[in-house]
């Protein structure tokens, strides 16, 4: 990857037992982002600005709210527009699962026409990558949580989790971290958590995982489970 007249901030790592990592990198007008890693999956999302993303012979746009799929092996570019654009970019490398591809590669997907879901409680989300557009390693998505908390839960996948704005908290054990503009965590398979909504209004979190799946997968703890059922 060439980043030149790009400002990378390496947000979540990599680990040894994680295929996961997550970068900002922000480029300004007509900066050149070159994406030619021959393991890992990319995916991009466009957090600020507007730009191109072009791959072989095609050349699409990209604006806030955008995200791009580049698989292994292949050779893309990323050009900031006039005004700049910062972009999420999360790898993905192959010792990662695989899913089994359910519907044909896209190249770009938006938040303006992902369908929502339902989750846990009043909870949405909108999947931007995954099996059915060709991501197989792993599932992007838009997250939409409500002011207040869910029940202790966790998941079965990998996940590094974003949050644009804010106001939120994670809750870890008995560890409490205030969550704002530009936050990420990493959150592993079976880790117990909640993230709080601690604001007024609904709080959008951008999430990645693997295996890819359903960002609603959720388990809770049996006891936890049984006071959440019966209240307690």
């Amino acid at each position: 990857m060439s980043s030149s007249s790009w400002h990378q901030v390496d947000l979540v790592p990599a680990l040894d037992d994680s295929a996961l990592a997550l970068v900002a990198s922000e480029g300004g007008s007509g900066a050149a982002l070159r994406l030619n890693d021959a393991e890992r999956d990319t995916l991009l999302y466009a957090v600020r600005g507007a730009g191109t993303l072009a791959l072989g012979e095609e050349s699409v746009s990209l604006v806030a709210g955008d995200a791009a799929l580049v698989l292994a092996g292949e050779e893309a570019t990323v050009e900031a527009g006039s005004d700049g654009l910062s972009v999420l970019r999360a790898t993905v490398g192959p010792e990662a699962d695989r899913h089994a591809p359910i519907g044909p590669r896209t190249l770009v997907s938006s938040l303006r026409t992902a369908d929502a879901e339902q989750a846990t409680g009043a909870r949405s989300f909108q999947v931007l990558f995954g099996p059915h557009n060709g991501s197989t390693r792993a599932t992007l998505f838009a997250g939409f949580i409500p002011p207040g908390k869910a029940p202790w839960h966790y998941h079965l996948y990998d996940e590094i989790v974003w949050v644009p704005e804010g106001p939120g908290r994670l809750h870890l054990g008995d560890t409490v971290t205030d969550l704002g503009p530009g936050s990420a965590f990493r959150l592993r398979p079976r880790q117990v958590h909640i993230v709080e909504n601690t604001g007024d209004s609904e709080l959008t979190v951008i999430g990645i995982f693997t295996p890819a799946g359903s960002p609603s997968a959720a388990y809770l703890e049996p006891e936890v489970a049984a006071e959440y059922r019966f209240g307690g």
